[in-house]
């Protein structure tokens, strides 16, 4: 997708404070956080959301997810965090491209799970 900002982020067109990037995804901080420790994990390949995988992504999902506790404790957040993956409008995603948001810190983060 020529116009969508991780894309961009992916290519290198925009700048992002990389933490990790390979062949198939690229973990960059927040530049809003919420958290101390607050980063995303997306795929390079353009996904629109996870309404749009199915088992062929099971091996791409399951990388992402488990590169996220190596990456929470390198960012200082070594007692555990919290992933978020908002999908569609309903779950409030923003931007329409697959993100995992880990969130985290020497501290729990503050407020319940969801808002009441």
């Amino acid at each position: 997708m020529d116009n969508c900002i991780f894309c961009k982020i992916a290519r290198g067109e925009i700048p992002a404070r990389k933490i990790l990037e390979d062949d198939d995804m690229v973990a960059f901080s927040d530049i809003h956080p919420h958290a101390p420790v607050h980063f995303l994990i997306i795929p390079k390949r353009h996904i629109e959301s996870l309404a749009n995988c199915d088992e062929s992504d099971a091996a791409l999902l399951g990388r992402m997810l488990a590169v996220a506790p190596r990456l929470a404790r390198e960012q200082g957040s070594p007692d555990g965090f919290r992933t978020i993956i908002n999908t569609g409008r309903v779950g409030r995603q923003e931007v329409y491209h697959l993100h995992i948001h880990v969130l985290g810190g020497p501290e729990p983060i503050p407020g319940p799970m969801v808002g009441r």
